[in-house]
């Protein structure tokens, strides 16, 4: 994977007329997981958009290798750039090698059919999500942990340097949710891809990511490591939770235990 500098610079982003981001100024590591963490209606999904292009800035801008996105072209921009949204959305009846296939339209000419290269890059999305046999069911017949991975499998075919992924995990339970995040940290540890993600799941957000970054009305309030980022403090400031943070027994990264109302009465 080729090393990318991507930052915001003073951006002003949100929707119609309602401003969510206000000159917010952030820069993104390279070759690592980053999550985005805060309470719902904070602007985390917002600045993930802006990031992968899917929402335009107002004033500022987003710059990846001091370029500004806006002034790449689309085809350009998604050999880089590959982003995972919240709720996607599969024609019906699709297989799931053809929705995986889609991934590779950046790398298509007017008109060509698949490449021996376009084939090859899907058929390793398809491994390395563990889907081969899946191959020809219909995205309909499965699973939500499933189809999670499909989806990330036909992101993984852009064979993008830097992947967005909006709640990945959000409706799967706990086995799917722990799986994804596994497939993640090892594509971003053998390929040294450049993963940007919003969780809800704040231990799960320290477990795996290596930078953080916590947004609170449009601002962005902390970032770093989920040791500087996963304090008390930091978590009554962001969500207005009262916590203990203790040792997670097996990654070994900060856990936080809600004090809550009743047992501390």
């Amino acid at each position: 994977m080729k090393q990318h500098s991507l930052e915001a610079r003073h951006i002003v982003a949100g929707y119609d007329k309602k401003i969510i981001l206000d000159d917010v100024s952030v820069t993104i590591p390279d070759g690592k997981i980053t999550v985005i963490i805060g309470s719902n209606a904070s602007g985390k999904s917002t600045l993930l958009k802006t990031f992968a292009r899917l929402l335009l800035v107002q004033k500022g801008g987003i710059y990846l290798d001091d370029q500004e996105i806006g002034t790449i072209p689309t085809k350009e921009l998604a050999k880089t750039l590959g982003l995972l949204p919240q709720t996607p959305i599969a024609p019906e009846g699709i297989s799931v090698s053809d929705l995986v296939a889609r991934g590779r339209f950046p790398y298509q000419k007017f008109m060509g059919g698949m490449s021996d290269e376009d084939l090859s890059a899907v058929a390793n999305a398809l491994d390395m999500m563990g889907i081969a046999d899946l191959a020809d069911r219909s995205i309909d017949e499965l699973s939500g942990g499933q189809r999670q991975r499909v989806w990330i499998a036909m992101a993984l075919a852009q064979d993008t340097d830097i992947l967005f992924l909006d709640e990945p995990t959000t409706y799967l339970d706990i086995t799917y949710q722990i799986d994804i995040l596994e497939l993640l940290k090892e594509l971003n540890e053998k390929h040294h891809t450049t993963i940007v993600m919003v969780l809800h799941d704040i231990n799960l957000s320290a477990r795996y990511a290596d930078h953080m970054i916590a947004v609170k009305h449009g601002e962005i309030v902390a970032t770093g490591s989920p040791s500087e980022i996963v304090t008390a403090e930091n978590i009554k400031h962001v969500f207005g939770l009262d916590c203990l943070i203790i040792e997670d027994p097996v990654s070994k990264t900060p856990m936080i235990v809600p004090k809550g109302n009743y047992f501390t009465k």
